[in-house]
């Protein structure tokens, strides 16, 4: 696994084999990225459900202003840790719970979620955050999860897109409320 673009590009990340964790396989995170790549630049970025850190690593790489590496796994804070080694930027890696962290009052301009595939983690995230509104306009949820997960959530005012990559589906949901 490596940084696919940016400062960083190259770089070898750090893995490890949890029953819990998958990590986003290189050619789905470039694809990822790709789709958001005008959205990165200056962005407070939200990788929730971190894992080793790839995509929320990857935003840094582009150009994220601030981004938040959230895990509730102590392995998988301390392989962030590792991979995020010498980077200077601005960015905190937090072991908490999604939903504790989610009751902040915050916003955010992109929000990642590749969380376990079996739980409904993800969708719980996605509701309370559009919920609590902390989304900005023109933000964008970036949601992985198997090709087989139904997805029903009512996405008014926003924009969602479905790509497949073999086994895996990404969501790109947009915000484009006025608010």
């Amino acid at each position: 696994m490596r940084i696919v673009s940016g400062k960083y590009r190259g770089r070898k990340l750090k893995e490890f084999d949890l029953a819990t964790t998958r990590p986003t396989i290189d050619r789905v995170k470039e694809a990822i990225f790709n789709l958001i790549q005008f959205d990165v630049a200056d962005a407070v970025v939200l990788d929730l459900f971190s894992g080793t850190g790839a995509l929320g690593i990857e935003a840094i790489s582009r150009g994220a202003k601030k981004t938040y590496l959230i895990d509730n796994n102590d392995k998988a804070i301390q392989i962030i840790k590792e991979n995020t080694k010498n980077m200077t930027e601005d960015f905190e890696i937090i072991k908490t719970d999604y939903m504790l962290f989610l009751s902040k009052d915050m916003r955010f301009d992109i929000v990642l979620l590749d969380p376990p595939y079996a739980t409904d983690c993800g969708l719980k995230a996605i509701e309370y955050i559009l919920e609590r509104n902390m989304l900005n306009k023109g933000g964008v949820i970036v949601f992985e999860t198997s090709d087989n997960k139904d997805i029903s959530i009512n996405f008014k005012g926003l924009s969602v897109d479905r790509r497949k990559y073999g086994t895996v589906a990404v969501y790109i949901i947009r915000n484009n409320n006025e608010d």
